[in-house]
């Protein structure tokens, strides 16, 4: 039956084969990060437009066309948050966990909104997972940061990914190189698109992330940072390979790589996926050494990286499987359906999965029912205080007191 209301553009409802299946993504990712030490965080919806305009930055796609942002009832801007971030370093400052022993590791999982073009894998509402470590420069916590992303796409099955990374370098060592780049676009202005041209001074980087014909011919024989690389810069990078290396850790150094946001530092890095056609990012994030001083607090480095929930689950092309049930109560004398309720309730709480009907079938339908939920085990609770146990899989039947239930099937199980 249709329904005149539908899902805003968008958006989507999340079904139960899907919700199995972002429950397996999410429990997957939370034993990873829980092994590697990263505490579990979770920040508003919403936040003030501010924090994203001077964290995200003014000049990048997501400020300018993609936040959907409103007035709240006093007067406030209020942004509903596009990324997970800014966030989480503005929770960093106001808590004072800087005073607690650094880095602090952070996972955290959730929606974020950007005003997209909805298509496959990308909508107005999506859902990430990520980690954050902060307050350590260390080589080490971006090599530990792309393992467990690759950890974290590996055990999932996730196929035919690739990690690609590259250096930005630190915003001081990166003016000259900027100025170089700046020269370059300035001479082919006219063949850049009306986007790039308007970002010339305040963003040249995004000109390697452009989709325009033109563009992308004068981007061929740009100058790149990571040929520039010098100092501290250089010797980082050098130390983040090395390490990838004895991680086993394969990956492609992509001079051309960008970010689309303007906090990241030095290591940057995505992990993309040939399934995925041209919006191949799976995931991907780097170092912001700076953000967390851009928002009032003092200087703290850091690294992190964010993982699209619905962009893996469009990689690995189908629902999560329902597991079945380990019993289904049936009751062949409706007198019985309060013993019923408290023998599943018992399996329940045995940790075993457990149904009764819940829609006034009769024993015939409840057979069936049982049997398109995958229950392996149908307990019939007949009159006169009899019941049987029978195998959904073999058809076999036998007598039981339904006091040995949960022992019965228990062992079955195990």
């Amino acid at each position: 039956m249709a329904s005149k209301y539908q899902a805003p553009r968008g958006t989507f409802d999340v079904l139960p084969g899907d919700a199995r299946a972002r429950r397996r993504i999410e429990a997957t990712a939370s034993a990873i990060f829980e092994r590697a030490g990263y505490e579990p965080i979770a920040t508003p919806a919403f936040e003030d437009t501010e924090l994203f305009e001077r964290g995200v930055g003014r000049s990048t796609d997501i400020v300018r066309k993609e936040m959907f942002t409103f007035e709240d009832k006093g007067g406030r801007s209020i942004t509903l948050r596009p990324e997970g971030t800014a966030p989480i370093c503005r929770a960093y400052v106001e808590h004072g966990m800087h005073k607690l022993a650094q880095p602090v590791k952070l996972s955290y999982a959730g929606p974020f909104f950007r005003h997209e073009r909805p298509q496959a894998g990308r909508y107005r509402q999506f859902h990430q997972l990520g980690v954050e470590a902060i307050g350590t420069d260390s080589p080490l916590a971006d090599a530990e940061a792309i393992v467990l992303l690759s950890d974290l796409l590996t055990e999932l099955g996730v196929p035919g990914v690739e990690l690609r990374i590259a250096n930005l370098g630190s915003p001081g060592s990166r003016r000259a190189y900027l100025e170089e780049l700046k020269a370059h676009l300035r001479a082919h202005e006219t063949k850049l698109s009306k986007d790039v041209r308007e970002r010339i001074e305040i963003n040249p980087l995004r000109a390697f992330d452009a989709d325009d014909e033109g563009t992308r011919g004068v981007m061929a024989n740009a100058p790149t940072i990571v040929e520039r690389l010098e100092g501290e810069d250089a010797e980082h990078f050098a130390e983040v390979r090395t390490l990838l290396e004895a991680a086993g850790i394969d990956f492609e150094i992509d001079p051309t790589l960008v970010r689309g946001i303007d906090y990241y530092t030095r290591t940057i890095f995505s992990f993309v996926c040939d399934e995925l056609g041209a919006q191949s990012e799976v995931g991907g994030g780097g170092r912001y050494d700076g953000l967390i001083e851009q928002l009032g607090g003092p200087p703290t480095p850091a690294v992190g990286w964010a993982a699209g929930i619905e962009r893996i689950l469009l990689a690995l092309g189908e629902a999560e499987e329902e597991t079945g049930r380990d019993a289904f109560i049936a009751v062949a004398d409706p007198g019985r359906q309060r013993e019923a309720l408290v023998l599943a309730i018992e399996l329940r709480h045995a940790g075993l999965t457990a149904e009764v009907d819940l829609a006034g079938r009769g024993l015939k339908g409840q057979l069936k029912h049982a049997d398109r939920l995958g229950a392996r085990r149908v307990l019939i609770l007949e009159p006169e205080g009899s019941a049987q146990l029978r195998d959904m899989q073999s058809g076999e039947q036998r007598q039981i007191d339904p006091v040995d239930l949960v022992e019965a099937i228990g062992g079955e199980r195990s």
